[in-house]
């Protein structure tokens, strides 16, 4: 690949009554130049990710980038949006324009501010990824979804909440290593796997600790062209990226099988020349658990249907052969959804570059995948990186 990533930045994700969508934006911004080493006025290109969808009500949010720094003024910035993949979105446009020549150095944001808008508004909107005419009355919003497509799976597959509530386990476990992350607390296989007030069902057969969590926060990228990243302190490069969109209508497709996220997977790891088992860990979108149970399929993990064997036998915990969500995921860490994909490319870069937080490092990681996946498998997008020094 033509660039890499030379520095980095992230709030904390969860509820922040103090913070607006440009406060965060600005954050991020000027700690990521810092990061890098670099001057606002050395960016050529800013891509913001930022879906909104009525979460704020300023929108044409492109030029808040602008208020981190007064020589930002005049450079070429635009918003992306592509559902819960918005951030991986603008990490793909960043890297378009680094390849055409257009810029040698762009700044990514990815942002979102949710905890503002009341719940029920908060349903209305995420629905506003899936397909209203045969979705827009889903009851429970995007997590009723999600519980259609779990109920369709175990009505296929078997009852599969011993699996879901593992997934969530082992993702809330991750999390309390990470400081980004929202809920930082260990619940154990038998609070999530148990029905409770504190964890009641929400949508079919998934529970409130299958869900992922409504959130404010904000991440940013430093990408670089190869030979302005030779002279960076760090360089994580991209070995592959590929975008694959699907059908938005559910009824056009069949919801079990994700095929747009196996085929980014499959010209991902073409393109990168590996296998998924050369990968050290995957950092995947677990929106809802029963997503990330399907994912091991689609990735190509485990055989259709048999998903559950990939973390009833330990394949996808911190030690196993391939960690999956390391960082707790969205399920720990939080889903602002613009900023997302974004905090995916972070996480997986601090891997690489062994600066991940205590706790969280895994020991001499080599390649690392992203999936960030918008709406139910329609906008997948899937990254492969590697440390360059």
């Amino acid at each position: 690949m033509t660039a890499s990533i030379v520095g980095w930045a992230h709030t904390p994700f969860g509820k922040f009554d103090t913070e607006t969508v440009e406060s965060l934006v600005v954050k991020v911004a000027n700690e990521a130049l810092a990061d890098a080493g670099i001057s606002a006025g050395d960016v050529d290109e800013i891509v913001l990710g930022h879906f909104n969808a009525g979460f704020s009500p300023q929108d044409f949010t492109a030029s808040l980038v602008l208020q981190a720094d007064p020589k930002l003024r005049f450079k070429p910035a635009t918003r992306v949006e592509n559902a819960c993949a918005t951030g991986s979105a603008a990490v793909h446009q960043g890297l378009r324009a680094i390849a055409a020549g257009a810029a040698k150095i762009v700044l990514v944001v990815g942002v979102e501010q949710m905890t503002r808008t009341p719940g029920p508004e908060i349903g209305k909107n995420l629905l506003k990824a899936s397909y209203l005419p045969e979705d827009g009355e889903t009851v429970g919003g995007f997590a009723g979804v999600f519980g259609k497509i779990a109920s369709s799976y175990f009505q296929k597959y078997g009852d599969q909440s011993d699996a879901l509530a593992l997934i969530a386990a082992k993702n809330h476990k991750n999390g309390v290593a990470n400081p980004f992350a929202q809920m930082r607390k260990d619940f154990g296989f038998d609070f999530c796997r148990a029905e409770s007030e504190k964890n009641p069902y929400v949508a079919g057969p998934l529970k409130r600790t299958d869900c992922s969590l409504v959130s404010d926060g904000a991440a940013a990228l430093i990408l670089a062209d190869a030979e302005t990243a030779k002279s960076m302190s760090k360089s994580i490069g991209f070995r592959a990226t590929a975008h694959a969109q699907d059908f938005l209508p559910m009824s056009k497709r069949d919801i079990l099988q994700f095929e747009g996220c196996t085929v980014a997977w499959q010209r991902a790891l073409e393109q990168a020349g590996v296998t998924l088992s050369d990968l050290s860990f995957v950092e995947t979108h677990d929106c809802f658990t029963v997503a990330e149970l399907i994912e091991y399929e689609a990735m190509g993990l485990t055989p259709r249907g048999q998903g559950a064997r990939a973390i009833k036998e330990g394949w996808t915990l911190k030690d196993g052969k391939l960690p999956v969500n390391p960082s707790g995921g969205l399920k720990a860490k939080g889903h602002p959804i613009g900023a997302t994909g974004v905090s995916m490319h972070v996480m997986t870069a601090m891997q690489l570059a062994g600066q991940a937080p205590e706790g969280m490092q895994l020991k001499n990681p080599k390649l690392g995948g992203i999936f960030n996946m918008g709406g139910a498998a329609v906008a997948n997008y899937v990254s492969v990186l590697e440390p360059l020094k």
